[in-house]
């Protein structure tokens, strides 16, 4: 399929900058992929289309305050730098992205305090900057207490204290720290609405995808086969594998929270329709005409066009249902993107 047929209008106006409170009372509308029929419900509603057995797959990464501001050494320049991945934690060497880019050489140092700077030592793009921070020991407390919530560059404003707990799930794991950006499509679950769940018997499993910034870049060639996805490391434990092999060995549903959670599970499909457990890095990018083997229903946002989570929610369901979709959702004013709406594709 082509880039182009990915496009769609959005008024800016429909772009969220806050999330719904509570979070379960967002739309949500429902697509059915054999009937083409489509309900517009809250959130909370999500439970109906869960049945005894059914597994609910969530992604618990846990989003660290990847934004930080400093001032150039000698000139005083204003830099931002924000943090990808460690790539060495004995060296506190980085993966990071500068702004502005043009201002930033080997060798400058970047002060965020008195006594805390990096020093940049080589360069990867024309933003990209291999950075190696002074601070030996545990650097997470400096990154929460200098950092700022890596909001999307859709979201034109700058971030709060609220949104430390807003662009978060609710069961995002202190053990997995590592996305620069939300798993948003779990953003609407609450303590609540889980409960609810477990008690009807849906067996909630966990896995991780530490997403980062390539979840907003654009698609730039017209031919999607030539597209390369960025490489994000994942984990998924044998205890969630198993739930979910057990479950599809029932012909219990495999629901998926989020496009980050279906490119995992691809990732892992082995023969039989089953899914194996182990950890390592993925750059698997679905799309229309591929289709997901092991996610019977996906619980997904209102995309970017031509965004790669909008081609994957089309390799769901058949694309001209999804852009269907999204045409009714503009003109319902629905919310679109991180701290938007949400659909599920059953």
């Amino acid at each position: 399929m082509k880039l182009s047929q990915f496009k769609y209008p959005i008024p800016k106006n429909l772009i969220a900058k806050v999330p719904k409170t509570p979070r379960d009372q967002c739309k949500l509308m429902v697509i059915n992929r054999e009937t083409g029929e489509m309900e517009s419900k809250k959130f909370k509603d999500v439970l109906n289309y869960m049945d005894a057995g059914d597994v609910l797959v969530l992604n618990d990464s846990k989003v660290f305050n990847a934004r930080l501001y400093g001032t150039k050494e000698k000139t005083k320049a204003k830099i931002e730098v924000f943090l990808l991945r460690q790539l060495s934690e004995e060296e506190n060497i980085w993966d990071v992205v500068v702004d502005p880019a043009r201002k930033v050489r080997i060798g400058n140092r970047i002060f965020f305090t008195k006594n805390l700077y990096c020093e940049v030592i080589d360069n990867t793009t024309s933003r990209g900057r291999i950075v190696r921070f002074n601070y030996q020991g545990d650097f997470s407390k400096y990154i929460e207490k200098l950092g700022k919530t890596p909001l999307p560059p859709y979201i034109k404003r700058e971030s709060t204290e609220k949104d430390k707990d807003d662009y978060q799930t609710i069961y995002a794991n202190a053990e997995k720290v590592g996305s620069v950006a939300a798993p948003t499509a779990g953003m609407h679950f609450t303590k609540d609405l889980l409960k609810k769940a477990e008690a009807k018997g849906v067996k909630i499993v966990f896995l991780t995808l530490h997403i980062g910034l390539g979840t907003f870049r654009l698609v730039e060639v017209e031919d999607l086969s030539k597209h390369r996805m960025d490489s994000e490391y994942y984990e998924l434990s044998k205890e969630t594998a198993d739930t979910i092999n057990a479950a599809i060995s029932k012909k219990k549903k495999v629901i998926a929270v989020g496009t980050s959670v279906a490119r995992v599970l691809e990732t892992n499909v082995i023969t039989s329709r089953n899914v194996r457990y182990g950890k390592g890095w993925t750059d698997k990018f679905v799309h229309p005409p591929q289709t997901l083997r092991i996610v019977d229903k996906l619980i997904t946002n209102f995309h970017m066009p031509q965004s790669t989570l909008l081609m994957l929610a089309c390799a769901m369901a058949e694309r001209d249902l999804i852009m269907k979709a999204y045409k009714k959702a503009v003109k319902e004013k629905y919310r679109f993107y991180s701290y938007g709406d949400a659909m599920m594709i059953v």
